[in-house]
């Protein structure tokens, strides 16, 4: 087979170990952790070490017409770095140093491809922490958490990536690189530049650099479990200590379907006899064990039961780690089409419910499983018939759509990527809609950053 001109010309600007075409190797850059998602063999896999060597991949794209997919470990649950049709992937592991930690100014300078847990252990020896915890922290890049602007398991008190960004450098789709931000903690000179590429999965230039905030490490978190018999009930529970004023540093929900999943999965003992199961942290310090009893009495006061406190930190440590393991448990049960909705706490309770019915109507397993504090819940729909394709797809929009109804939006934090492409202008005014094309367009004009994800193809809003 004759070589496309581009991979050809790859090589010629890039080191030899850079380039990947091995047919076998390309297959495991062909898409993310999005288990249905359409996906593609790469023309090729490049693997920049340096931001120049960015700047030699996207002009040259720009020059062939090809598109570029940019990509960082691959833990994507919604087909954002999945591989379209005769493209070059772009990934960026190779660009893995941690550049800076400032003490001083509680900040930290990186490369996209450090991982989350790369950063923390880099910022703990100097007493700070990287607060940002999505759940494949050990794993997950700074890069795609940043263009996923992703949550976490402590985003309820600490915030999602995007409050943690300070400046970026970035490539844009033709070539030119660029610093956008500041390093201080205050700064509104012009417009805000960088939280346009905060959450937008590629599809505006290429991030190679991060400057982002450090937290002093707090006290170690008391840990609290409490059971109720069905998980709306739990998500009232959620909405009576949000409403009380409480702020834990981590507040998770996992439904009888999860439980039972995890206890399949990993044999921890986890009694899934309930129907609902909330985790609650708090790293107050000395007022700690105070915050999680008026916690405990509030989840007693709508139904909870087996409230506890865990005695040590093993038995905090494996509860937490039960929570982690929710998506590859359930992925052990089938396919996962994993959703990510966000509505307004007091409404948390209507949205579980909501799922509930549509999984009993269209005779779906779907486990249910979020960051509840902040009002964000993961659906998850087991797929092992692919008969039942189309019907899971269905829930899925089902449940955005009620989302949105319920004064939500239809993802918090793993994006759109191609997994809910059209469900964005659903939630978009259409003026704004049209912004973000015509942003993308000034930006990218060729067309050539990650086409097909996050919009459909373009529209004219005339009003």
């Amino acid at each position: 087979m004759t070589e496309h001109p581009a991979v050809t010309e790859l090589r010629r600007v890039l080191p030899t170990s850079a380039v990947v075409t091995d047919q076998d190797i390309l297959a495991s850059y062909a898409r993310d952790s999005a288990a249905v998602c359409e996906s593609h063999l790469p023309l090729a896999a490049a693997l920049p070490s340096t931001e120049s060597e960015v700047q030699s991949i996207l002009k040259l794209a720009n020059e062939f017409q090809i598109p570029v997919v940019p990509q960082g470990a691959l833990t994507g649950l919604s087909g954002a770095a999945n591989a379209v049709p005769q493209c070059i992937v772009l990934n960026t592991r190779k660009m893995n140093r941690v550049i800076e930690i400032d003490a001083a100014n509680r900040i930290a300078v990186v490369q996209p491809g450090v991982t989350n847990r790369e950063l923390r252990l880099a910022a703990e020896e100097f007493g700070l922490t990287y607060r940002p915890d999505p759940s494949s922290w050990e794993s997950s890049t700074i890069g795609g958490n940043i263009a996923t602007n992703a949550g976490g398991l402590c985003c309820v008190k600490y915030g999602v990536t995007q409050r943690f960004v300070r400046g970026l450098r970035v490539v844009l789709p033709d070539g030119r690189a660029t610093f956008l931000g500041r390093k201080t903690v205050k700064g509104v000179a012009g417009l805000n530049l960088t939280e346009l590429f905060v959450g937008s999965e590629g599809t505006l230039g290429v991030i190679t650099e991060a400057t982002v905030a450090l937290d002093p490490v707090t006290a170690k978190p008391l840990t609290m479990a409490a059971s109720f018999l069905d998980a709306a009930s739990a998500g009232r529970a959620v909405t009576a200590v949000r409403a009380a004023g409480i702020t834990p540093s981590l507040f998770e929900l996992m439904d009888r379907t999860v439980l039972r999943a995890i206890e399949k999965f990993a044999r921890m003992g986890i009694d899934d006899s309930a129907g609902a199961l909330l985790l609650a942290q708090s790293d107050a310090g000395s007022t700690a064990a105070e915050e999680l009893s008026q916690i405990a009495q509030l989840c007693e006061s709508v139904g909870g039961f087996d409230v506890v406190v865990a005695d040590d930190q093993q038995e905090a440590d494996q509860l937490i780690a039960a929570r982690r393991l929710s998506y590859p448990a359930l992925e052990a049960l089938g396919s996962p089409i994993v959703d990510d909705v966000c509505v307004p706490i007091s409404r948390l309770a209507d949205m579980i419910d909501y799922v509930e019915s549509v999984a009993k109507e269209l005779s779906l397993v779907i486990g249910v499983v979020g960051h509840a504090g902040d009002g964000n819940l993961h659906p998850t729909v087991i797929v092992d018939n692919p008969d039942d394709m189309d019907l899971a797809h269905s829930a899925i929009d089902r449940i955005a759509e009620r989302a949105l109804a319920l004064g939500g939006t239809v993802t918090g934090e793993h994006g759109i990527g191609l997994l809910k492409v059209g469900l964005l202008e659903k939630e978009l005014d259409p003026v704004a809609a049209q912004l973000q094309r015509d942003i993308k367009r000034l930006l990218d004009p060729n067309g050539v950053m990650n086409p097909g994800k996050v919009m459909r193809s373009e529209t004219v809003v005339t009003a």
